[in-house]
């Protein structure tokens, strides 16, 4: 254990997954916060035998070395948002209740527990628990393992143990937000005819938002549904003054057959005849479901992958080469909410599922 740890900051990876996801939960994390869990967890996976034991910051690295034809990646980020009224945890039934109990210290308990438990492992396994995913990406954990500690991340699969309701979810959508923008001509309202007015030149991009038809490919046999919309409009001088500028910002959600290239293609082509600068890009990761590892997992949980209708970590996974997929317990629909929980029933199954795969003998 690390000297000087408080009892109360210990955790116990011989709990069961629901009273774990409770003690995750009470240890609290928000972004940049982490250390009080990173220690936590550092100790706990130290005392384990057959592991070793590494740490970046706030980022914990776990990995046994059997030598194994495959190793495969678990990881999981620690942080959370920040609380709102919703610490300590509680239970309620069949449920965890609690700041980060669905997104995602539900996916970080079933991810200790294996650790725990499987002792005579199929595949190698890489174990990582990772600071900072909730905030701006420059301060992500698993982005920093990748610049300074890229052989950490060394796997033939990846799981990302995002709330997916215990389904897996391939791949995930690239995004990217570009400014779109028109010009006029400055002039006093009471005199409009000497001017150009730029925030009705917005109209032209408004219609073809309006007009977009979402594409919808099939990528390695799973469908994904793009989206192209407005998110913002600026534009304005004074009450009195025709406004020279206007920008809409506007939200590409885009299929993982496309590029990042790509996906900047296809807008500078819809947006053909108006100014358009990137304000934010992020790309999309393909499914990978075809890798022998991938489809032993897809077969273990026994249930149809869906899409990734967004963008999470898997993406920086697939930049390194390694195919990815998200499946954790929680309702994503539930992350970030004041009220997030996560079934008891669904971290259970988690555990039980990926013990299988990797064998727990």
């Amino acid at each position: 254990m690390i000297a000087g740890m408080p009892d109360g900051q210990r955790i116990d990876l011989t709990q069961d997954v629901v009273t774990l996801t409770e003690r995750l939960v009470d240890i609290e994390s928000v972004s940049g916060g982490e250390g009080p869990l990173a220690d936590a967890v550092e100790a706990a996976l130290g005392a384990l035998p057959d592991l070793d034991v590494r740490r970046i910051g706030h980022t914990v690295m776990a990995r046994t070395d059997r030598g194994l034809p495959e190793r495969v990646v678990l990881a999981g980020h620690l942080d959370t948002v920040p609380a709102n009224d919703n610490l300590p945890s509680r239970r309620d039934g069949d449920r965890v209740y609690g700041l980060g109990a669905c997104d995602m210290k539900g996916g970080c308990a079933v991810g200790l527990r294996v650790a725990a438990t499987v002792r005579e492992p199929t595949r190698d396994v890489t174990f990582l628990f990772y600071e900072c995913e909730e905030v701006a990406a420059e301060r992500n954990g698993l982005a920093m393992v990748a610049t300074h500690h890229p052989d950490w991340l060394k796997a033939d699969f990846a799981v990302l143990m995002e709330p997916t309701s215990a389904t897996v979810e391939g791949g995930c959508q690239g995004t990217v937000q570009v400014d779109v923008r028109t010009r006029g001509v400055r002039a006093h309202t009471a005199r409009a005819w000497m001017g150009e007015n730029a925030i009705h030149k917005t109209a032209e991009i408004l219609r073809r938002l309006g007009e977009y038809e979402p594409r919808r490919p099939e990528v390695d046999g799973l469908t994904y549904h793009e989206g192209l919309n407005a998110v913002r409009i600026e534009g304005g001088v004074a009450g009195n003054v025709l406004p020279d500028e206007a920008q809409v910002r506007v939200n590409f959600r885009y299929a993982p057959d496309r590029s990042e290239d790509g996906a900047l293609a296809f807008l500078r082509e819809f947006f053909v005849g108006f100014e358009m600068e990137v304000a934010d890009s992020a790309p999309a990761a393909r499914p990978g479901l075809d890798v022998p590892a991938a489809a032993a997992f897809v077969a273990g949980i026994g249930k149809q992958p869906r899409p990734k209708h967004g963008w999470t970590d898997v993406a920086r996974f697939a930049g390194l080469g390694i195919p990815a997929v998200n499946y954790g317990p929680g309702d994503p629909l539930l992350a970030h909410s004041q009220g997030e929980f996560v079934e008891a029933a669904e971290l259970r199954e988690c555990e039980e599922r990926v013990r299988a795969w990797l064998g727990d003998g």
